[in-house]
């Protein structure tokens, strides 16, 4: 036998040739497997779907299926800098051992993977509601409910606005400051920005004792613990780095919600973003004005990402009034 230990320099290049061996060979069956699945019918029953393979860079260089959109214990351990990052974006003066708070998470709530990025024999197309006024007078209420998932964000209501904006919500996205009720057909997905967040989650379900962050919030809600979910940490920084190349200082939520949709969803059509005709911005259930480009948040970034995937045909944009 060749004696490796004699000559560490031979020892490291055949280690290094294995290893470049194995991720061809790993990253050629990846490419053979998709390519087959394209082939025989595309990478979901829809005519078009979002994962479709196309010639464009732009977005497969942007959209990492790897990244996990919500957490579980399994997912759970982060990398410090990401940790790091995530514990920077807000304020937190209660430090917790995030593990600790991560159990106790998964003692009360559903420990599982919630959704898988693709299935070629499923065609789920979802609507993500935001909340701009341009939605007022549209009379989308109808076509939003028609869709598998509707996505709404923060306190966005419904009642008396189902004309417009619908009456169906499989899932909303908040956080403690927006928190507000919801009825058991609802799956609240907590947007987190610190470890609180989380804390003031489980406090909800059992002591209801928090009842401050950065602002007063709320004790408690109404809602489904069989339905709780969680965005992954990881995945707001990976929306920050990838998808607005660190613009702003963080993702909106709403941008959050859209690229969510597109890692569990096959189609996705997205209602009351963007500013009025009249350049204005306000939430259409009430009228103190704003601005997309204000605030921490990469606005003028974010509409032109979103207007680069409406060109591809990544999502329907329906722009209102």
């Amino acid at each position: 036998m060749f004696p490796f230990s004699r000559f560490p320099y031979v020892t490291a290049l055949f280690s290094c040739g294995i290893f470049l061996l194995f991720i061809f060979l790993q990253n050629t069956v990846i490419y053979n497997s998709l390519q087959t699945v394209y082939s025989t019918g595309g990478l979901c029953a829809c005519n078009k779907c979002v994962m479709d393979l196309n010639d464009e860079d732009w977005f497969f260089i942007r959209f990492n299926p790897t990244v996990p959109t919500l957490l579980n214990r399994r997912n759970s351990a982060m990398r410090s800098d990401v940790f790091e990052w995530w514990q920077g974006l807000q304020s937190d003066s209660q430090k917790a051992n995030f593990s600790d708070v991560v159990d106790i998470l998964f003692s009360l709530f559903p420990d599982e993977e919630h959704y898988v990025v693709t299935d070629p024999n499923r065609c789920r197309i979802c609507a993500v509601v935001g909340n701009s006024g341009n939605i007022l007078g549209s009379h989308y209420g109808q076509l939003i409910d028609s869709h598998d998932f509707v996505i709404r964000i923060n306190k966005g209501p419904t009642k008396g606005y189902e004309t417009d904006v619908g009456s169906k919500t499989t899932h909303r996205i908040m956080y403690p400051e927006s928190a507000m009720d919801l009825d058991n057909s609802t799956h609240l997905v907590l947007l987190p920005f610190k470890v609180k967040d989380m804390q003031w989650l489980i406090s909800v379900f059992t002591t209801k004792h928090i009842t401050s962050t950065y602002l007063k919030v709320r004790p408690t809600i109404n809602a489904d613990r069989e339905k709780v979910m969680i965005i992954h940490p990881a995945f707001i920084k990976y929306v920050y780095e990838s998808w607005l190349r660190k613009h702003g200082s963080y993702p909106s939520t709403g941008f959050i919600t859209l690229i969510f949709a597109l890692h569990i969803c096959d189609q996705v059509s997205v209602f009351g973003f963007g500013a009025k005709l009249d350049g204005n911005w306000h939430h259409y259930f009430d009228e103190s004005l704003a601005h997309f480009n204000r605030g921490r948040h990469g606005g003028d970034y974010e509409n032109r990402t979103i207007h680069k995937l409406l060109l591809m045909n990544k999502i329907a944009l329906h722009k209102g009034l």
